[in-house]
């Protein structure tokens, strides 16, 4: 299932949540070697500290993580503003209610590998897009703001959304960093899950497994 977690849940799921920060841990200090915050085998930073939401694809019970995002309002202090500034213009105003920053994209590809054989880690990047997509239309954002390294628009453009850089800079880790915008519409929904052959919600609120609809997106993909 790909379920999001807010603050008041945070202590009723603590195995997949630390599993969560160990995967991002393996993503994005030691394989990416960005400059993040490391402890021990976890990688979390102020920002898990300001009840973020995190989307989360996980097993039935929530214990076992196969992906996630960080996702916050524009309204309050943003990675965007505080660390990757430099990556968009002046001109650009990315402060608004219907805007949110989604961060720590992250797949934990041992996992995905073990019970998901049939999905690889590219597309599972594209479910999770899918269900950011339909997570940001049941909460009224329009917008998502993300930073990534420019070989990662492949799979954004693989997944059929609708993204617009805003522009990039270089010293945050091997490659430039990249800032975009996602516009969030029914329509971009419609052709994402197009592009990826779905027709059935990824993300739900009632939190229904998601087994029997990966099944079929794997016959189709």
């Amino acid at each position: 299932m790909i379920v999001s977690i807010q603050a008041h849940e945070y202590a009723a799921y603590p195995e997949v949540l630390s599993q969560m920060f160990r995967t991002r841990k393996a993503v994005f200090f030691d394989a990416l070697r960005w400059r993040v915050e490391a402890d021990g085998d976890f990688e979390r930073d102020q920002y898990d500290d300001m009840q973020p939401v995190y989307l989360v694809w996980c097993d039935s019970n929530r214990k076992r993580h196969y992906g996630s995002m960080r996702l916050m309002p524009t309204t309050g202090p943003t990675l965007l503003y505080d660390v990757f500034r430099r990556t968009f213009p002046d001109a650009a105003e990315l402060s608004a209610p219907g805007i949110w920053e989604g961060t720590r994209m992250c797949i934990d590809e041992t996992a995905l590998a073990q019970d998901y054989p049939h999905i690889s880690p590219r597309q599972a990047f594209c479910l999770l897009l899918i269900a950011l997509c339909e997570f940001a239309l049941a909460n009224g954002i329009h917008t998502m703001i993300s930073n990534y390294e420019p070989h990662v628009e492949r799979l954004y453009r693989r997944a059929g959304a609708t993204v617009h850089e805003l522009g990039r800079a270089d010293g945050f880790g091997r490659f430039p960093v990249c800032c975009g915008a996602f516009e969030i519409s029914r329509q971009v929904l419609s052709s994402m899950r197009a592009a990826l052959r779905l027709s059935e919600p990824l993300y739900d609120r009632t939190a229904r497994p998601l087994r029997s609809i990966l099944a079929d997106y794997a016959k189709a993909a």
